[in-house]
């Protein structure tokens, strides 16, 4: 079967400077590099998911800025695929299922940000929708949240969604153990 790697949201508002720093983003870009170059090195599919916001009064991800740019780190090159889209789920309004079907593409290698957020909204899409999912769990990055006045820490945050995921929905793996899988 045909695999692909989909990096989501990777942009420079999730960065220092940005409108939504994340913690660990630098951590979980590099990784992400990492296992770019691997599947650009195995010339296998790449897929950028640029999110633009849509939604009125958003702060962040806005059109026409630096900000809502994926990052150089992991910038799209050559005949690789940019899909923007406006909701957590990649699959939501987009065409990513269409040309995965069109490529005969059953496996999917997945990282990016927010693990909590749009990490979670598309692995369990792409569950849904038949597809196999590895999660590359440290080339995937998120912030502290509040809950009933308690801040949860980020690397709580990360883990118990790496968690959930892992028990029915991906195989979650680290980057260096996924790039040795590959090999």
């Amino acid at each position: 079967m045909k695999t692909c790697m989909i990096l989501v949201d990777l942009q420079n508002d999730y960065f220092p400077g940005g409108s939504m720093e994340l913690v660990g983003i630098g951590t979980a870009a590099a990784n992400a590099r990492l296992l770019l170059e691997a599947f650009r090195k195995r010339e296998q599919p790449v897929f950028h998911i640029q999110h633009i916001a849509a939604r009125p009064g958003a702060t962040f991800f806005l059109p026409e800025t630096n900000g809502a740019r994926i990052n150089a780190t992991v910038a799209p090159m050559g005949d690789e695929t940019t899909i923007v889209k406006n909701y957590p789920n990649s699959f939501r309004d987009t065409t990513l299922a269409k040309l995965l079907g069109q490529r005969k593409i059953q496996d999917l290698v997945i990282c990016g940000a927010m693990s909590h957020m749009c990490i979670d909204a598309t692995v369990r899409a792409a569950f849904d929708l038949g597809f196999n999912c590895t999660v590359a769990e440290d080339a995937c990055a998120t912030m502290n949240l509040i809950f009933n006045g308690k801040t949860i820490n980020a690397s709580e945050v990360h883990a118990s969604f790496m968690a959930a995921m892992a028990g029915v929905y991906a195989e979650v793996l680290s980057t260096q153990s996924l790039i040795k899988k590959m090999a």
